[in-house]
């Protein structure tokens, strides 16, 4: 029997959906299959995944603002004549390539969905130094109205899902999705597949707490989990097994070097070795990654 994961890897579709013309062309969700109710979306942001079936639709993320009415599109297309509108939102973190749809859906009457730290920092001015940026409180109807502080279960279209709070790690508000019966788990920014993370210092993140929520989510799920990253592909457990792998050896040797005496900027001149030259092609490049474990101590 075929690996069910594996086919719908391979299955992965793109669709393009027509928006008017006044609308940028550019701005293109991608559609990719996983166990019915659910489907994965990808815009520029964080990874979507959409709950679509008799109870409605329920959205996972919903990537940046300027994308929201894109989603709006690819949502109707999915929910042929049924309510394209989602029930719920549920936010995985605060970062704004994973919240920028939340006013959109919220005025549509969406109930906003996250850990109550995600709440406290939407509703807050944040600094995100890393990114030199300050991002200013968000409107009313893109905050969280259910918030909880470990973890959230709701019953819709057929299947459970679970939020499980993870502390400490991407942020100190990052919950990773579990939908039981269809075996899958959208893991939010605590999965960069095939790429160093980034993790979010300012936004009480820690490197430690990463890697141990990382390996939480490992312990839990099998190897005919679909897991869904919060930027990437579809992988599967020996992905998130490999990112694992990454983590605990550049760690590892970024902090036996600090121990050794040397400066960040000794191991930054000296690198990772070639194994990982790849993984820093994404947001964070190697650079950045052992200044990130470095200052995390």
């Amino acid at each position: 029997m075929r690996n069910p994961i594996r086919l719908l890897l391979s299955a992965a579709l793109a669709v393009s959906l027509p928006l008017s013309a006044q609308e940028d062309a550019e701005l293109v969700v991608k559609v990719s299959p996983l166990p019915a109710p659910l489907h994965l979306l990808q815009g520029r942001g964080g990874n979507v995944v959409a709950s679509v079936g008799e109870d409605g639709v329920l959205i996972i993320d919903d990537d940046y603002t300027n994308y929201a009415p894109v989603y709006a599109e690819t949502l109707k297309g999915l929910a042929a004549a049924g309510e394209a509108t989602p029930r719920f939102v549920l936010n995985t973190h605060w970062h704004f390539d994973h919240t920028g749809g939340n006013a959109f859906w919220g005025e549509r009457g969406a109930v906003i969905v996250a850990h109550d730290n995600v709440y406290q920092r939407m509703s807050t001015r944040q600094e995100m130094k890393a990114m030199n940026r300050v991002v200013e409180p968000s409107p009313r109807p893109a905050l969280p109205v259910v918030t909880y502080a470990d973890s959230l279960a709701l019953r819709f279209n057929g299947t459970t899902i679970e939020a499980q709070y993870y502390p400490s790690g991407h942020t100190d508000g990052d919950s990773v999705v579990y939908f039981v019966e269809q075996n899958v788990v959208h893991m939010g920014d605590h999965f960069f597949k095939d790429r160093f993370p980034f993790v979010d210092l300012g936004s009480g993140g820690s490197v430690g707490g990463y890697l141990n929520n990382v390996r939480a989510v490992l312990k839990r799920i099998d190897t005919n989990t679909v897991v869904v990253p919060g930027h990437g592909d579809l992988a599967t457990r020996a992905d998130l097994r490999s990112y694992v792998g990454m983590l605990e050896a550049t760690i590892g040797l970024v902090n036996d070097r600090l121990d050794d005496g040397a400066s960040v900027d000794e191991i930054v001149a000296e690198g990772l070795g070639n194994k990982w030259d790849s993984w820093g092609a994404g947001f964070i490049d190697e650079a950045k990654w052992i200044r990130t474990i470095a200052a995390s101590r």
